[in-house]
Protein backbone atom coordinates (compact mmCIF):
# COMPACT_ATOMS: atom_id res chain seq x y z
CA UNK A 1 0.00 0.00 0.00
CA UNK A 2 1.38 3.14 -1.00
CA UNK A 3 1.62 6.10 1.63
CA UNK A 4 0.36 9.52 1.04
CA UNK A 5 3.27 11.68 2.45
CA UNK A 6 1.14 14.40 2.57
CA UNK A 7 -1.35 12.96 5.38
CA UNK A 8 1.94 12.57 7.77
CA UNK A 9 3.74 16.28 6.67
CA UNK A 10 1.82 18.57 8.82
CA UNK A 11 2.33 16.12 12.42
CA UNK A 12 6.06 16.43 11.07
CA UNK A 13 6.20 20.00 10.64
CA UNK A 14 4.54 20.01 14.63
CA UNK A 15 6.71 18.12 15.96
CA UNK A 16 10.00 19.67 14.49
CA UNK A 17 9.06 23.06 15.20
CA UNK A 18 8.68 21.81 18.67
CA UNK A 19 11.66 20.55 18.67
CA UNK A 20 13.69 23.08 17.96
CA UNK A 21 11.88 25.38 21.33
CA UNK A 22 10.72 28.28 22.64
CA UNK A 23 12.38 31.35 21.63
CA UNK A 24 12.74 33.90 24.43
CA UNK A 25 9.96 35.58 25.59
CA UNK A 26 7.50 32.97 24.77
CA UNK A 27 6.89 29.91 27.24
CA UNK A 28 6.59 26.28 26.38
CA UNK A 29 3.00 26.17 26.53
CA UNK A 30 2.73 28.71 24.11
CA UNK A 31 5.31 27.17 21.48
CA UNK A 32 3.54 23.68 21.81
CA UNK A 33 0.57 25.76 20.31
CA UNK A 34 2.74 27.71 18.08
CA UNK A 35 3.80 23.93 16.32
CA UNK A 36 0.35 22.60 16.54
CA UNK A 37 -0.88 25.90 14.08
CA UNK A 38 2.70 25.38 12.21
CA UNK A 39 0.83 21.82 11.62
CA UNK A 40 -2.37 23.25 10.58
CA UNK A 41 -1.25 25.56 8.14
CA UNK A 42 0.93 23.19 6.20
CA UNK A 43 -2.26 20.90 6.68
CA UNK A 44 -3.73 23.41 4.68
CA UNK A 45 -1.92 24.38 1.85
CA UNK A 46 -1.63 20.41 0.89
CA UNK A 47 -5.30 19.09 2.15
CA UNK A 48 -4.50 15.64 2.49
CA UNK A 49 -8.00 15.85 3.99
CA UNK A 50 -11.27 18.06 3.98
CA UNK A 51 -10.40 21.14 5.61
CA UNK A 52 -12.82 21.19 7.96
CA UNK A 53 -11.68 17.96 9.36
CA UNK A 54 -8.08 19.27 9.74
CA UNK A 55 -9.39 22.19 11.56
CA UNK A 56 -11.50 19.70 13.51
CA UNK A 57 -8.27 17.76 14.58
CA UNK A 58 -6.50 21.00 15.31
CA UNK A 59 -8.47 22.41 17.52
CA UNK A 60 -9.12 18.85 19.44
CA UNK A 61 -5.19 18.13 19.91
CA UNK A 62 -5.37 22.23 21.02
CA UNK A 63 -7.71 21.17 23.96
CA UNK A 64 -6.16 17.96 24.68
CA UNK A 65 -2.81 19.92 25.24
CA UNK A 66 -4.74 22.75 27.37
CA UNK A 67 -3.58 25.40 24.89
CA UNK A 68 -5.27 28.09 22.85
CA UNK A 69 -6.88 29.88 25.80
CA UNK A 70 -5.90 32.93 27.32
CA UNK A 71 -4.02 32.06 30.49
CA UNK A 72 -5.70 33.70 33.41
CA UNK A 73 -3.13 35.52 35.97
CA UNK A 74 -3.56 35.08 39.70
CA UNK A 75 -3.67 38.65 40.92
CA UNK A 76 -2.17 38.08 44.14
CA UNK A 77 1.00 35.66 42.73
CA UNK A 78 1.30 37.70 39.24
CA UNK A 79 1.76 33.59 38.08
CA UNK A 80 -0.56 32.42 35.00
CA UNK A 81 -3.33 29.83 36.23
CA UNK A 82 -3.31 26.19 34.52
CA UNK A 83 -5.77 26.17 32.35
CA UNK A 84 -8.85 23.82 33.19
CA UNK A 85 -10.80 21.42 30.93
CA UNK A 86 -13.61 23.80 31.01
CA UNK A 87 -11.95 26.29 30.00
CA UNK A 88 -10.03 24.73 26.92
CA UNK A 89 -13.59 23.30 25.74
CA UNK A 90 -14.79 26.87 26.35
CA UNK A 91 -12.36 27.86 23.55
CA UNK A 92 -11.99 25.19 20.89
CA UNK A 93 -15.43 25.58 20.43
CA UNK A 94 -15.99 29.47 20.97
CA UNK A 95 -16.36 29.55 17.00
CA UNK A 96 -19.57 27.92 16.85
CA UNK A 97 -20.96 30.85 19.08
CA UNK A 98 -19.19 33.05 16.73
CA UNK A 99 -21.38 35.90 14.71
CA UNK A 100 -19.45 36.08 11.57
CA UNK A 101 -18.94 32.26 11.36
CA UNK A 102 -23.12 32.29 11.32
CA UNK A 103 -23.10 34.68 9.01
CA UNK A 104 -21.20 32.90 6.12
CA UNK A 105 -23.18 29.45 7.16
CA UNK A 106 -26.38 31.75 6.79
CA UNK A 107 -25.25 33.55 2.99
CA UNK A 108 -24.49 29.81 2.14
CA UNK A 109 -28.11 29.05 2.97
CA UNK A 110 -29.60 32.59 0.67
CA UNK A 111 -27.51 31.33 -2.30
CA UNK A 112 -30.03 27.82 -2.16
CA UNK A 113 -32.90 30.20 -2.40
CA UNK A 114 -31.96 31.43 -5.83
CA UNK A 115 -31.46 28.03 -7.25
CA UNK A 116 -34.78 26.99 -5.85
CA UNK A 117 -36.69 29.71 -6.92
CA UNK A 118 -34.95 30.25 -10.40
CA UNK A 119 -34.36 33.53 -9.81
CA UNK A 120 -30.93 33.41 -10.69
CA UNK A 121 -31.24 32.14 -13.98
CA UNK A 122 -34.04 34.36 -15.03
CA UNK A 123 -32.04 37.40 -14.39
CA UNK A 124 -28.93 35.83 -16.23
CA UNK A 125 -31.20 34.89 -19.05
CA UNK A 126 -32.69 38.53 -19.21
CA UNK A 127 -29.16 40.43 -19.15
CA UNK A 128 -27.67 38.07 -22.04
CA UNK A 129 -31.10 38.93 -24.40
CA UNK A 130 -30.48 42.11 -23.73
CA UNK A 131 -27.03 42.16 -23.70
CA UNK A 132 -25.96 39.22 -25.94
CA UNK A 133 -26.06 40.48 -29.70
CA UNK A 134 -22.46 41.15 -29.61
CA UNK A 135 -19.79 39.03 -28.19
CA UNK A 136 -18.88 42.21 -25.82
CA UNK A 137 -22.01 43.03 -24.67
CA UNK A 138 -22.36 38.87 -23.39
CA UNK A 139 -19.38 39.42 -21.62
CA UNK A 140 -21.18 42.53 -19.83
CA UNK A 141 -24.22 40.29 -19.03
CA UNK A 142 -22.24 37.47 -17.31
CA UNK A 143 -20.06 40.09 -15.60
CA UNK A 144 -23.64 42.08 -14.33
CA UNK A 145 -25.03 38.55 -13.42
CA UNK A 146 -22.64 37.65 -10.78
CA UNK A 147 -22.57 40.91 -10.04
CA UNK A 148 -26.24 40.92 -9.12
CA UNK A 149 -25.98 37.21 -6.93
CA UNK A 150 -22.68 38.37 -5.32
CA UNK A 151 -23.92 40.08 -2.24
CA UNK A 152 -25.75 36.81 -1.46
CA UNK A 153 -23.93 33.88 -2.50
CA UNK A 154 -20.06 34.14 -0.65
CA UNK A 155 -18.92 31.42 -2.98
CA UNK A 156 -17.87 32.29 -6.16
CA UNK A 157 -17.93 28.76 -6.89
CA UNK A 158 -21.47 28.18 -6.61
CA UNK A 159 -22.43 31.25 -8.02
CA UNK A 160 -20.19 30.33 -11.54
CA UNK A 161 -21.08 26.75 -11.49
CA UNK A 162 -25.31 27.35 -10.30
CA UNK A 163 -26.62 30.29 -12.60
CA UNK A 164 -23.03 31.26 -14.38
CA UNK A 165 -21.52 27.91 -16.42
CA UNK A 166 -24.61 26.30 -17.03
CA UNK A 167 -25.62 29.75 -19.02
CA UNK A 168 -21.96 29.46 -20.83
CA UNK A 169 -21.78 26.27 -21.57
CA UNK A 170 -25.26 25.92 -23.33
CA UNK A 171 -23.94 28.78 -25.41
CA UNK A 172 -20.57 27.98 -26.66
CA UNK A 173 -21.94 24.26 -28.29
CA UNK A 174 -24.12 27.43 -30.81
CA UNK A 175 -20.73 27.96 -32.73
CA UNK A 176 -18.86 24.87 -31.99
CA UNK A 177 -16.48 26.25 -29.80
CA UNK A 178 -15.00 23.97 -26.79
CA UNK A 179 -11.89 23.53 -24.68
CA UNK A 180 -10.46 21.32 -27.36
CA UNK A 181 -12.16 22.21 -30.56
CA UNK A 182 -12.63 25.96 -31.38
CA UNK A 183 -11.94 27.38 -28.18
CA UNK A 184 -10.95 31.26 -29.21
CA UNK A 185 -14.55 31.39 -31.11
CA UNK A 186 -16.08 32.52 -28.29
CA UNK A 187 -15.76 29.70 -25.52
CA UNK A 188 -12.19 30.99 -23.99
CA UNK A 189 -13.48 34.74 -23.90
CA UNK A 190 -16.72 33.61 -22.14
CA UNK A 191 -15.16 31.54 -19.30
CA UNK A 192 -12.41 34.37 -18.78
CA UNK A 193 -14.77 36.81 -18.25
CA UNK A 194 -16.69 34.73 -15.94
CA UNK A 195 -13.19 34.08 -13.93
CA UNK A 196 -12.30 37.51 -13.95
CA UNK A 197 -15.83 39.40 -12.65
CA UNK A 198 -16.01 36.77 -10.37
CA UNK A 199 -12.78 38.52 -8.74
CA UNK A 200 -14.31 41.33 -8.82
CA UNK A 201 -17.26 41.05 -7.77
CA UNK A 202 -16.03 38.87 -4.32
CA UNK A 203 -14.45 41.72 -3.47
CA UNK A 204 -16.92 44.44 -4.21
CA UNK A 205 -18.86 42.94 -1.54
CA UNK A 206 -18.27 42.02 2.12
CA UNK A 207 -20.55 38.88 1.76
CA UNK A 208 -19.28 38.22 -1.67
CA UNK A 209 -16.38 35.85 -0.85
CA UNK A 210 -16.42 33.76 2.40
CA UNK A 211 -12.81 34.65 3.26
CA UNK A 212 -13.96 38.62 2.98
CA UNK A 213 -15.86 38.40 6.93
CA UNK A 214 -13.45 35.66 8.15
CA UNK A 215 -10.50 38.16 7.42
CA UNK A 216 -12.77 41.34 8.93
CA UNK A 217 -13.15 38.96 12.31
CA UNK A 218 -9.46 38.12 12.73
CA UNK A 219 -8.38 41.41 12.08
CA UNK A 220 -10.87 42.57 15.41
CA UNK A 221 -9.23 39.98 17.33
CA UNK A 222 -5.69 41.17 16.47
CA UNK A 223 -6.50 44.50 17.20
CA UNK A 224 -7.53 46.39 14.20
CA UNK A 225 -11.56 46.97 13.44
CA UNK A 226 -11.64 47.17 9.86
CA UNK A 227 -14.92 47.67 8.64
CA UNK A 228 -18.82 46.32 8.39
CA UNK A 229 -20.56 45.78 5.31
CA UNK A 230 -21.78 48.82 4.61
CA UNK A 231 -17.99 50.39 4.83
CA UNK A 232 -16.47 47.76 3.36
CA UNK A 233 -19.01 48.29 0.44
CA UNK A 234 -18.34 52.23 -0.09
CA UNK A 235 -14.56 51.66 1.14
CA UNK A 236 -13.87 49.08 -2.58
CA UNK A 237 -16.63 50.82 -4.72
CA UNK A 238 -14.51 53.64 -6.50
CA UNK A 239 -12.07 51.11 -7.51
CA UNK A 240 -14.32 47.97 -7.89
CA UNK A 241 -16.23 50.19 -10.25
CA UNK A 242 -13.61 50.71 -12.56
CA UNK A 243 -12.49 47.33 -11.93
CA UNK A 244 -15.85 45.90 -13.19
CA UNK A 245 -16.47 48.15 -16.18
CA UNK A 246 -13.01 47.65 -17.63
CA UNK A 247 -13.17 43.81 -16.91
CA UNK A 248 -14.79 42.24 -19.99
CA UNK A 249 -13.66 44.82 -21.86
CA UNK A 250 -9.80 43.92 -21.52
CA UNK A 251 -10.85 40.30 -21.65
CA UNK A 252 -12.41 40.99 -25.14
CA UNK A 253 -8.87 42.65 -25.98
CA UNK A 254 -6.43 40.49 -25.13
CA UNK A 255 -8.55 37.34 -25.05
CA UNK A 256 -10.47 38.68 -28.56
CA UNK A 257 -13.52 36.08 -29.82
CA UNK A 258 -13.27 35.12 -33.15
CA UNK A 259 -17.06 35.73 -33.41
CA UNK A 260 -17.64 39.26 -32.79
CA UNK A 261 -21.61 39.57 -33.39
CA UNK A 262 -23.78 36.82 -31.95
CA UNK A 263 -27.81 37.42 -32.58
CA UNK A 264 -28.20 33.97 -32.14
CA UNK A 265 -27.35 34.32 -28.72
CA UNK A 266 -29.85 36.78 -27.63
CA UNK A 267 -32.23 35.09 -29.62
CA UNK A 268 -31.94 31.71 -27.85
CA UNK A 269 -32.09 33.91 -24.15
CA UNK A 270 -34.83 35.69 -25.46
CA UNK A 271 -36.37 31.96 -26.03
CA UNK A 272 -35.55 30.67 -23.06
CA UNK A 273 -36.76 33.35 -21.09
CA UNK A 274 -40.11 33.37 -22.65
CA UNK A 275 -40.48 29.75 -21.68
CA UNK A 276 -40.04 30.79 -18.01
CA UNK A 277 -43.13 32.17 -18.46
CA UNK A 278 -44.33 35.69 -15.65
CA UNK A 279 -42.23 35.52 -12.18
CA UNK A 280 -43.39 32.76 -9.97
CA UNK A 281 -44.00 33.58 -6.69
CA UNK A 282 -41.25 32.14 -5.46
CA UNK A 283 -39.24 34.49 -7.26
CA UNK A 284 -41.18 37.41 -6.29
CA UNK A 285 -40.82 36.62 -2.59
CA UNK A 286 -36.98 36.05 -3.30
CA UNK A 287 -36.30 39.14 -5.23
CA UNK A 288 -38.31 41.01 -1.81
CA UNK A 289 -36.16 39.43 0.34
CA UNK A 290 -32.87 40.24 -1.01
CA UNK A 291 -33.67 43.77 -1.13
CA UNK A 292 -34.59 43.69 2.08
CA UNK A 293 -31.17 41.97 2.85
CA UNK A 294 -29.35 44.57 1.54
CA UNK A 295 -30.77 47.36 2.89
CA UNK A 296 -30.97 45.78 6.21
CA UNK A 297 -26.75 45.27 5.48
CA UNK A 298 -26.14 48.10 4.18
CA UNK A 299 -28.08 50.34 7.19
CA UNK A 300 -27.17 47.77 10.05
CA UNK A 301 -25.92 51.26 11.95
CA UNK A 302 -29.01 52.80 11.11
CA UNK A 303 -31.33 50.15 12.36
CA UNK A 304 -29.50 49.16 14.95
CA UNK A 305 -29.76 45.46 13.26
CA UNK A 306 -26.40 42.78 13.37
CA UNK A 307 -25.68 41.34 9.71
CA UNK A 308 -25.67 37.71 10.90
CA UNK A 309 -29.21 38.32 12.72
CA UNK A 310 -30.54 40.27 9.18
CA UNK A 311 -29.07 36.97 7.33
CA UNK A 312 -31.25 34.50 9.84
CA UNK A 313 -34.23 36.34 9.41
CA UNK A 314 -33.48 35.30 5.70
CA UNK A 315 -33.39 31.81 5.98
CA UNK A 316 -36.67 32.07 8.41
CA UNK A 317 -38.56 33.63 5.33
CA UNK A 318 -37.40 32.04 2.51
CA UNK A 319 -38.69 29.20 4.92
CA UNK A 320 -42.01 30.46 5.69
CA UNK A 321 -42.51 31.79 2.04
CA UNK A 322 -41.55 27.72 0.77
CA UNK A 323 -38.79 28.77 -1.20
CA UNK A 324 -36.79 26.78 1.04
CA UNK A 325 -37.86 23.57 2.64
CA UNK A 326 -36.06 22.27 5.89
CA UNK A 327 -34.79 19.68 4.22
CA UNK A 328 -33.31 21.72 1.67
CA UNK A 329 -32.14 23.52 4.92
CA UNK A 330 -30.54 20.29 6.15
CA UNK A 331 -29.25 19.08 3.02
CA UNK A 332 -26.99 21.90 2.07
CA UNK A 333 -23.67 20.38 2.49
CA UNK A 334 -21.66 23.02 1.52
CA UNK A 335 -23.02 25.22 4.21
CA UNK A 336 -22.63 22.75 7.11
CA UNK A 337 -19.28 22.15 5.87
CA UNK A 338 -18.09 25.65 6.07
CA UNK A 339 -19.77 26.26 9.50
CA UNK A 340 -17.30 23.35 10.97
CA UNK A 341 -14.42 24.83 8.83
CA UNK A 342 -14.51 28.23 9.99
CA UNK A 343 -15.78 27.15 13.66
CA UNK A 344 -12.24 25.93 13.95
CA UNK A 345 -10.29 27.79 12.09
CA UNK A 346 -11.98 31.52 14.27
CA UNK A 347 -10.59 29.98 17.77
CA UNK A 348 -6.62 28.62 15.99
CA UNK A 349 -6.40 31.81 14.81
CA UNK A 350 -7.02 33.81 18.11
CA UNK A 351 -5.03 31.21 19.52
CA UNK A 352 -2.34 33.07 18.29
CA UNK A 353 -2.65 36.02 20.39
CA UNK A 354 -4.30 34.50 23.41
CA UNK A 355 -0.88 32.74 23.87
CA UNK A 356 1.16 35.48 23.13
CA UNK A 357 2.47 34.77 20.05
CA UNK A 358 1.21 37.72 18.37
CA UNK A 359 2.82 40.14 21.04
CA UNK A 360 6.40 38.64 20.75
CA UNK A 361 6.15 39.18 17.05
CA UNK A 362 5.32 42.33 17.13
CA UNK A 363 8.16 42.99 19.67
CA UNK A 364 10.63 41.40 18.11
CA UNK A 365 9.65 42.63 14.75
CA UNK A 366 8.54 46.20 15.67
CA UNK A 367 12.12 47.77 15.83
CA UNK A 368 12.73 46.60 11.91
CA UNK A 369 9.60 48.00 10.94
CA UNK A 370 9.38 51.40 13.00
CA UNK A 371 13.23 52.06 11.52
CA UNK A 372 11.53 52.05 7.62
CA UNK A 373 9.70 54.98 6.08
CA UNK A 374 5.58 53.73 6.47
CA UNK A 375 4.94 53.95 2.57
CA UNK A 376 8.03 51.69 2.23
CA UNK A 377 6.92 49.24 4.81
CA UNK A 378 3.30 49.00 3.55
CA UNK A 379 4.22 48.09 -0.06
CA UNK A 380 6.81 45.36 1.53
CA UNK A 381 3.77 43.96 3.46
CA UNK A 382 1.41 44.01 0.69
CA UNK A 383 4.03 42.69 -1.69
CA UNK A 384 3.97 39.63 0.84
CA UNK A 385 1.02 39.16 1.32
CA UNK A 386 0.32 38.83 -2.49
CA UNK A 387 3.13 36.42 -3.26
CA UNK A 388 2.18 34.33 0.12
CA UNK A 389 -0.93 33.54 -1.32
CA UNK A 390 0.60 31.24 -4.02
CA UNK A 391 1.09 28.85 -1.02
CA UNK A 392 -2.33 28.08 -0.83
CA UNK A 393 -4.79 26.27 -2.91
CA UNK A 394 -7.89 27.85 -0.64
CA UNK A 395 -7.97 31.54 0.50
CA UNK A 396 -9.62 30.94 3.19
CA UNK A 397 -6.72 28.75 4.62
CA UNK A 398 -4.76 31.76 3.41
CA UNK A 399 -6.56 34.43 5.70
CA UNK A 400 -6.92 32.14 8.71
CA UNK A 401 -3.02 31.55 8.32
CA UNK A 402 -1.47 35.38 7.43
CA UNK A 403 -4.24 37.86 8.32
CA UNK A 404 -3.48 37.84 12.08
CA UNK A 405 0.08 37.97 11.84
CA UNK A 406 -0.09 40.66 9.41
CA UNK A 407 -2.68 42.59 11.12
CA UNK A 408 0.02 42.84 13.89
CA UNK A 409 2.98 44.08 11.96
CA UNK A 410 0.69 46.88 10.76
CA UNK A 411 0.05 48.17 13.89
CA UNK A 412 3.80 48.65 14.17
CA UNK A 413 4.14 50.62 11.37
CA UNK A 414 3.84 54.31 12.87
CA UNK A 415 1.84 56.85 11.33
CA UNK A 416 -0.65 54.87 9.29
CA UNK A 417 -4.23 54.35 9.87
CA UNK A 418 -4.56 50.42 10.81
CA UNK A 419 -7.84 49.91 9.87
CA UNK A 420 -7.28 51.58 5.98
CA UNK A 421 -4.00 49.43 5.40
CA UNK A 422 -6.15 46.25 6.51
CA UNK A 423 -8.63 46.65 4.01
CA UNK A 424 -6.05 47.39 1.62
CA UNK A 425 -4.79 43.94 1.82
Amino acid sequence: MKLNWKLFAPLVVAIIVWLIGAPEGLSANSWIYVSIFAGLVVGLILEPMPPAFIGIIAVTVSMLFKVGPAPVVDKATGVAKAITDAQAISWGLSGFSNAIVWLIFAAFMIGIGYENSGLGRRIALFLVAKLGKSSLGLGYAIAITDLVLAPFIPSNAARSGGTIYPIVSSICPMFDSYPDKNPRKIGSYLNWVALATTCVSSSIFLTGAAPNPLALELSAKSGIVAANWGTWFLAFLPVGLILFIITPLLTYVFCKPEVKGSPEIAAWAKDEYKKLGSMTRSEIFMALISVLALVLWIGASTFKVNPTTTALIVIILMIFTKIMTWQDFLANKPAWNVLTWFATLVPMASGLKNVGFLDWLAKSAGGSLVSLDPTMAVLGLLLAFCLLRYFFASGTAYVTAMVGLFATLILQIPGVDPAQVMLIL
